[in-house]
């Protein structure tokens, strides 16, 4: 029986070779019309027997020079769910990535499972028949996904499963993504046809996070909290009418942490960092350009923005005029000084509200926008007001509580006996929380062999400080004492002054009576 069927098996291989040979002869004579027309009723003859359909993802889409978005998302969903069960793999480390992607290799089958219903999906790649070298990428080698499932699973596929694998694999990817920190190049070197980007960047990798920021734990609790509602208020935020994007005014004295707070919120939230030079910056139209170019899951910081640009113009209203009344009041020669420049090259305050909440401010969306200063009181109200500047946070000097946050990052201490001692200062004294951590960063080797040293050192800093800050109160009490008292001398050296006039006034005024007595 085993001979029968090896026999049989070999006259049909026979036969269908004797069929491939004689198609191929046939096909030299057959007209190219005809021929097309048996290969089309071929193709629809095998597809009633076949009932799997099949969907094919390519690499590159209309646009040659940006790989698709839908194959970027298959290949992270695939590497992340189904990897695990492919046979080939291949191991790269991805651009903008911080993991090592592990994805499925070219001509491999793995297989899905979605609501009940298998699926497969094939990882091909075709290589061009002409030997020519393409200046596009991927020109010399076409890489594309085939999924393939049964026809009655159409709706299902194309409606619901195709979408889900576009989801999943864009969390894949922001999950797997080396975040980065931004700033914007001078608009002189923008030029997107030598990849010279209107922003340049580098790994974003600061240490910082909620749990070492020195600051009182129930305030960081309410950062904590509005941060985690706006993440998860997308359809709030287009149910209520408003742009997916919430602002943040960070004020205090230097040194109070305000940078890292930022730096804290990027690494919570898992967002890239934009550090917006306004400096850098000509007019609104640029301004605009460098808002649309951010992306999604972002916070662009614009740090001391008192500092940055004269909004109000006020300034060089007040050059102008001292000039002016310089100019009329001296007649000496002038060295020459650098030209003003038109105000079409100044970023103005309509322009940065309408970057904060125009209309180009609903392009994209979840992006977040801090300001730090450190005098909010010289900013515009209109600039800091709620639905701009939602949230106003101070960062103040360092108190106990949050000190003992430092105490526990820098010496590992949670409780000590100069404790007490620290507290009352912190309370009679203005220190930042950066001075505060200098002093206990154990850099010396006597530092790092006794932790007592690093709090003897801050008691002793703190209690200089004390003094400091009394001597300079003293001093300010002096000068306001004796800037009083020479108003005081200048009032009464000025009313001398008017009653020595009145009384040169009188004698002339008697005299005139007499005289015109006489008469």
């Amino acid at each position: 029986m085993a001979a029968a069927l090896v026999e049989r098996w070999a006259g049909l291989g026979s036969a269908v070779a004797t069929v491939i040979f004689l198609w191929s002869v046939v096909q030299n004579y057959v007209p190219p019309t005809f021929r097309l027309y048996l290969t089309t009723w071929a193709t629809k003859l095998a597809a009633c027997f076949n009932p799997y359909l099949q969907i094919t993802i390519s690499e590159y889409g209309a646009e040659r020079f940006q790989r698709s978005d839908f194959f970027l998302a298959v290949e992270a969903y695939l590497s992340d769910a189904c990897a695990r069960r492919a046979r080939k793999l291949k191991a790269e480390l991805g651009k903008d990535s911080k993991n090592l992607l592990v994805s499925v290799d070219d001509h491999e089958e793995v297989t899905a499972d979605f609501s009940g219903i298998t699926i497969w999906w094939y990882a091909s790649k075709r290589q061009s028949k002409a030997n020519v070298i393409s200046l596009y990428p991927g020109g010399d080698e076409k890489r594309f996904y085939r999924v393939v499932f049964h026809r009655q699973h159409r709706d299902l596929v194309v409606d619901s499963y195709l979408p889900f694998i576009l989801g999943e694999g864009r969390a894949v990817t922001v999950k797997n993504r080396q975040r980065r920190l931004f700033t914007n190049n001078a608009s002189g070197s923008w030029n997107p046809y030598r990849g010279k980007s209107v922003w340049s960047h580098v790994p974003f990798e600061h240490p910082a996070t909620f749990d070492t920021l020195a600051m009182h734990p129930d305030e960081k609790e309410a950062v904590i909290d509005d941060l985690m509602a706006f993440q998860e208020s997308k359809e709030y935020y287009a149910k209520v009418g408003k742009a997916w994007k919430r602002g943040y005014l960070l004020y205090g004295p230097p040194g109070t942490g305000k940078s890292t707070m930022i730096a804290a919120m990027a690494n919570f939230l898992d967002y890239d960092v934009y550090d917006l030079e306004l400096m850098a910056v000509k007019n609104n139209t640029e301004l605009r350009k460098l808002f649309i170019e951010t992306t999604g899951k972002s916070i662009i910081v614009i740090e001391d923005i008192d500092c940055s640009v004269d909004f109000t113009g006020k300034r060089r209203k007040d050059k102008k005029a001292s000039s002016d009344k310089d100019s009329d009041n001296d007649d000496k020669p002038k060295l020459p000084i650098e030209p003003e420049k038109d105000d079409a090259t100044k970023v103005t305050l309509s322009g940065l509200l309408n970057f904060i909440d125009g209309l180009w401010s609903a392009c994209g969306g979840e992006r977040i926008i801090i300001f730090t200063t450190n005098h909010k009181e010289k900013l515009d109200p209109a600039l800091i007001r709620r639905g701009r500047m939602d949230k106003h946070i101070e960062m103040s000097y360092c108190r106990f509580e949050g000190f003992k946050v430092l105490a526990k990052n820098y010496l590992d201490v949670i409780e000590h006996e100069l404790f007490g001692e620290v507290q009352r200062l912190l309370e009679e004294t203005d220190m930042s929380p950066a001075d505060v951590a200098e002093n206990l960063m154990p850099m010396s080797k006597k530092k790092k062999r006794d932790p007592d040293v690093c709090l003897i050192g801050l008691i002793e800093a703190l209690k200089q400080a004390k003094e400091e800050a009394a001597a300079v109160k003293v001093k300010e009490a002096e000068e306001a004492q004796a800037k009083k008292a020479k108003e005081i001398e200048e009032t009464e050296v000025k009313k001398g002054k008017e009653e020595d006039k009145e009384k040169d006034k009188a004698p002339e005024t008697a005299n005139g009576d007499i005289k015109q007595g006489d008469k």
